[in-house]
């Protein structure tokens, strides 16, 4: 399609908020008014309340008393921490401190109610707020009264230090009872403890001395014969051992290990060795003279190798000998282990004995020591509560009493209305963004063009009133030159000449459009034809003052000449055919034969034919029309079709066989999009005036016809200068 737009429909828009707002500033505007009102209204008629505030500081406990000297003298559930100093705030506005401050300032007379209602009404306007990084804490109270604020304040404080310090003392004194109770308890226990060690002294006869340690040495010579005993026992047992190995060796050795093993063994008088050594002596002397040549049968080597033998025999006789004497020693080394395992065993028994009474003796003088001990320390610490309890003590101190308010506090008319403006603020950005985001009709070029697939063909300004009645050269004039070139552009066929113009629903300015769009063609030299065929609610006769008597449907039901319905309007080069009267089924006179060989006729007349039709969703006349014509032109109001019904408007057209050429955006509020301020700018910035219009040289000469016989040329064949 020549001088088509080229759109990616893929392409995903992005969110101009500052637009949005700009769009909704009216929402905006009227929610923050709203919110601001209300905040100012409500503000005004909230009754006004005065403050009083009293400072007090917490100090820990100074009289609570632990069972032991050594200990602190604070109770350790009563440390500065942040759990305590709550507690704090929280026995501030406990019912019994509210009823005792009620008490005291008289309340229930004064304000004439019963003390369960004073103190249910004292807990909402009595406050407590700490000091941060202190142990101070401030007892607010709002009033609509400023003097009952400051006696509430006043009398709360003084109730809270009269509790706190009867809380104290009653404590103190629970804890010194408990303490003479736990310490007359205790004087029985060490009697009992000392009854039981007495026993254990006159039965075990040890000596008991203050401190000392007689009894830690009881049994200490039985439990060292006992350890020296087990000693020995271990060291005839290895020797016994020993003695089982080697006579075991001796019997499983050779003759010759046997003499060589003997001959090592540390044993008194052993002889194996002293004849081993002789029979390695004549042994060696017999190779002496073997390798000095002597032969076995010399004197000498007989005597050699007599005395070895006879060596050997005196050793073999020893060994024995050695077996019987270990044997015999065995014997011996057992009976010492049995005896000294039967003394062993009489030594554990008197050792367990011992223990057995040392650790009774030593159980009964320790819990004799410690209960002692326990017994002073808590006398100590009995004298020491005494004292405490007489020295002058306050667990708090008031700072700062509460002064009469001079001017409310509450409510805080600056605060509220800076709080109701943002608020409002924020709700109507708020609202805005919603219902920008619930809004489906169509805002700008790029919902059209994604949508539909079809172009722009023109963007029209908000309250572009009709050109013809305008004096002068209007600057709303360019915006339907545009329309004109760009309908120029877009067809595909220079023959197809013949337009519907249809809109989705009614108000959308589709008359209008075409009206505007027709006087700009008939300016540039097209002989123009408009036929109002929207047979339900005809409009365009009112824009010439035409009477609509006779006109379409008059032509489709009788015999009327063609040059009888249609007629000269006072701008040149622009003929109007009216509706006629109006008829019972105007679907079924559009399509007609006769209304086929009319669009046929005329579009052989005139450069363009522009055929008004109503909204095509409302009725079917629409579609017919889209049928009969050339293309279809679609009048889209700016935020106001919605965008599934935008397709369906196109879809109702192609269904029929209708061409969309494009669509175009009317009533566009320039502010809505920058984009559409380069529209409109443009539009004035390159509006010829009326003395350029009138020295402007005439590019084309228009061929017009008369009214009985109009005839016109194509509009190719006029030249690219009378298209803007």
């Amino acid at each position: 399609m020549q001088g088509s737009n080229q759109t990616n429909f893929d392409s995903t828009p992005s969110i101009d908020y500052w637009q949005i707002l700009k769009n909704r500033y009216g929402v905006i505007l009227l929610t923050f008014l709203l919110v601001f009102i209300t905040a100012a209204v409500i503000t005004s008629v909230i009754p006004e309340k005065y403050e009083s505030t009293s400072v007090v500081q917490v100090h820990p406990s100074t009289i609570a008393i632990t069972p032991f000297r050594g200990q602190s003298a604070v109770n350790p559930g009563s440390q500065m921490t942040a759990q305590y100093l709550q507690n704090e705030f929280e026995s501030i506005i406990a019912p019994e401190t509210l009823a005792m401050a009620a008490e005291k300032a008289q309340l229930p007379v004064q304000w004439g109610m019963d003390m369960d209602d004073v103190v249910s009404l004292l807990e909402g306007i009595v406050e407590t707020i700490p000091r941060r990084g202190t142990d101070f804490i401030e007892i607010n109270v709002r009033h609509a009264s400023a003097s009952d604020a400051k006696n509430i304040a006043e009398s709360v404080a003084e109730a809270y230090i009269v509790r706190r310090r009867k809380i104290e003392e009653d404590r103190a004194k629970k804890a010194l009872d408990a303490l003479d109770a736990e310490s007359t308890e205790q004087e029985d226990l060490v009697d009992d403890y000392r009854k039981d060690l007495t026993v254990l002294i006159q039965q075990y006869g040890i000596p008991y001395f203050d401190g000392g340690s007689a009894g830690n040495r009881l049994g200490l010579s039985e439990q060292a014969m006992f350890q020296s005993a087990k000693g020995k026992l271990a060291n005839f047992e290895t020797q016994a051992d020993q003695i089982k190995i080697q006579i075991g060796k001796l019997v499983q050795l050779t003759s010759e290990e046997l003499i060589s093993y003997a001959a090592g063994l540390d044993l008194p008088q052993n002889q194996v060795t002293a004849y081993a050594l002789q029979n390695r002596s004549a042994v060696d002397r017999m190779l002496d003279l073997e390798a000095q040549g002597i032969g076995k049968k010399h004197p000498d080597m007989v005597t050699m190798k007599q005395r070895a033998e006879g060596a050997l025999e005196k050793a073999h006789e020893e060994v024995i000998s050695l077996k019987e004497v270990l044997k015999t020693k065995l014997d011996l080394v057992e009976q010492q282990v049995l005896k000294m395992r039967e003394m062993v065993d009489a030594r554990q028994e008197d050792a367990i004995t011992l223990s057995l009474k040392q650790t009774s003796y030593t159980q009964a003088k320790e819990q004799y020591e410690q209960a002692r001990g326990m017994l002073r320390e808590m006398k100590f610490k009995h004298s020491e509560a005494k004292i405490l309890l007489k020295m002058p003590r306050d667990p708090i101190t008031l700072h700062e009493k509460p002064k009469k308010a001079s001017k409310p506090v509450f409510p805080n008319f600056t605060m509220n209305l800076l709080l109701g403006a943002g608020v409002g603020l924020i709700f109507g950005i708020a609202i805005a963004l919603l219902l920008e985001h619930l809004d489906t009709s169509v805002k700008s070029l790029e919902d059209v063009e994604r949508y539909l697939q079809v172009p722009v063909l023109a963007v029209i300004p908000k309250d572009v009133g009709v050109l013809h009645k305008q004096s002068g050269m209007s600057p709303d004039a360019e915006a339907y030159r545009i329309l004109r070139t760009n309908i120029e552009f877009n067809r595909k066929n220079p023959d197809n000449n013949s337009i519907t113009v249809v809109s989705g629903g009614a108000g959308e300015g589709k008359s209008t459009t075409l009206v505007n769009l027709a006087y700009v063609c008939a300016q540039g030299g097209y002989t123009t034809l408009m036929i109002d065929a929207d047979l339900r609610r005809p409009r365009l006769h009112t824009f010439f003052d035409i009477n609509n008597s006779v006109g379409l449907t008059n032509y489709l039901t009788t015999d009327l000449a063609l040059e009888d319905v249609i007629l000269q309007t006072p701008v040149d080069n622009l003929y109007f055919m009216p509706s006629g009267i109006l008829p019972a089924d105007a679907a079924g006179i559009l399509n007609s034969r006769r209304m086929s060989e009319l669009l046929q006729d005329v579009k052989q007349r005139f450069d363009l034919v522009l055929v008004d039709s109503p909204p095509i969703l409302g009725v079917s006349d629409a579609a017919v029309l889209a049928s009969e014509v050339d293309l279809t032109m679609v009048v889209v109001q700016h935020r106001k079709l919605p965008r599934n019904m935008l397709m369906r408007v196109k879809q109702a057209v192609e269904n029929v066989g209708g061409q969309v050429i494009g669509v175009v955006l009317n009533n566009v509020d320039v502010r809505s999009d920058s984009q559409y301020q380069y529209y409109t700018s443009y539009y004035t910035y390159y509006s010829p005036s009326n003395i350029e219009e009138n020295q402007k040289p005439q590019a084309m000469t228009a061929r017009k016809s008369s009214k009985s016989e109009p005839k016109g040329s194509s509009i190719s064949d006029t030249s690219n200068d009378d298209l803007y």
